[in-house]
């Protein structure tokens, strides 16, 4: 753990800024305390904390102090000494001050005691001493931080998933944006205890949250191990991937090629080829002549497509076949022809007997998107995908790919 820096309390902070005539009038101290004390915090101002430290020491060392003096001595010692990171003594000595406070103050010196003790390594004081200021009515961010740590470390994961859930949610609740250190930490406690559909939804969120590579990699890495998810969806996995700067393997290249081609999707396939050529990931090594024979099948393919899909189109059509009209509407979106290709499959979810309603959803919402004056109904149609083979979550997931 780095270094939790706290800054002292507001009444110490406020002891820093008066003069040893003013302490000693204001507060009864007497010049030989007052003097040392008031050294001490213009030691502490020029970040001399162990010389300040010293005068502290030097003030405590004055005989029959009054309560009052000893409780600024304390609260010397405590600010010195924690800035010193000498942290036995700034327990010893807020541990004095603890008990002569009350209200805010008490839940601040409480705060100062947990961080001082995790500085320690006493974990189980430290929370003890969390749990104090918490009861007080702190609720500060360095508070709530050493909390979670103090958590984490306990190895108690069921309760890190709840107190991170409950966080996540909150945010939620409240219109916000759940912070990315709440929705690592629940993602993190759901991954060690198993649950694994819990844990690659709160991988969504961070990804939809906040779209870093990081993210996309763990997400897509789980996605298609999801339950329930469909392994039609192989290639939305791979075309995603392409989306967000992900793909990055040759064999990953060839792979999203070769399913593009199955799919009767060539232009897309020839697309991804010359991209990995573009990216020296295809065309070199010893599987060059390999990438070759594939980018040529890709041209001779999408030449074929292209001669042919407006007859296979016209056919479908006539057939009343709203999934092959949704499948060559798709295929004109990858050949560029993209109000043709949103009309086709608009036509085919319009037809009774549809296979598959929200996967033809998909497609539409992802041919819209593509298209800058259809991309904010595309986005609309992906919001709108239900399904639970996995439809549903690559459309969210189109949501959040960048145009």
């Amino acid at each position: 753990m780095k270094p939790l820096r706290v800054l002292t309390t507001l009444a110490t902070a406020a002891l820093l800024t008066l003069g040893a005539s003013s302490m000693s009038h204001a507060q009864g101290v007497r010049a030989e305390i007052g003097k040392p004390l008031q050294q001490a915090s213009e030691l502490l101002r020029a970040g001399k904390a162990r010389e300040a430290l010293a005068k502290a020491r030097e003030a405590d060392a004055v005989g029959g102090k009054t309560a009052a003096e000893q409780l600024l001595i304390d609260r010397m010692k405590a600010a010195a000494a924690q800035r010193a990171n000498d942290f036995p003594t700034a327990i010893a000595a807020l541990e004095a001050v603890h008990p002569k406070v009350s209200g805010a103050e008490a839940g601040q010196i409480a705060e100062q005691l947990a961080v001082a003790y995790a500085q320690t390594r006493n974990n189980a004081k430290a929370t003890e001493w969390a749990n104090r200021a918490a009861a007080a009515g702190n609720n500060s961010a360095t508070l709530r931080q050493l909390q979670q740590f103090l958590l984490s470390n306990s190895g108690d994961f069921n309760a890190i998933a709840r107190d991170s859930a409950s966080a996540v949610q909150a945010a939620e609740q409240a219109g916000r944006r759940p912070a990315e250190d709440d929705l690592l930490r629940l993602a993190d406690a759901q991954n060690r205890l198993g649950q694994t559909n819990a844990y690659v939804a709160t991988l969504e969120k961070l990804l939809l949250n906040y779209p870093k590579k990081d993210y996309w990699n763990a997400y897509l890495g789980r996605l298609a191990r999801k339950s329930g998810f469909s392994q039609r969806l192989e290639l939305d996995v791979l075309r995603l991937r392409l989306a967000s700067g992900t793909l990055t393997r040759t064999e990953e290249y060839m792979e999203m090629a070769q399913l593009s081609l199955q799919a009767g999707f060539p232009a897309e396939a020839r697309r991804i080829v010359e991209q990995g050529y573009a990216n020296k990931l295809l065309g070199t090594g010893a599987e060059a002549g390999r990438h070759q024979r594939l980018r040529d099948l890709a041209v001779k393919q999408e030449a074929d497509s292209k001669a042919s899909i407006g007859n296979l189109a016209t056919e479908a059509e006539q057939a009343k076949d709203g999934d092959a009209l949704v499948k060559w509407g798709y295929a004109y979106v990858t050949l560029g022809e993209f109000d043709k290709g949103i009309a086709l499959i608009q036509r085919g979810l319009a037809m009774p007997g549809l296979k598959r309603p929200d996967e033809a959803r998909l497609r539409l919402g992802m041919a819209q998107i593509q298209s800058p004056k259809t991309r904010a109904a595309g986005l609309q149609t992906l919001r709108s995908v239900r399904g639970t083979d996995g439809t549903a979550d690559i459309a969210r997931l189109w949501t959040a790919v960048q145009p």
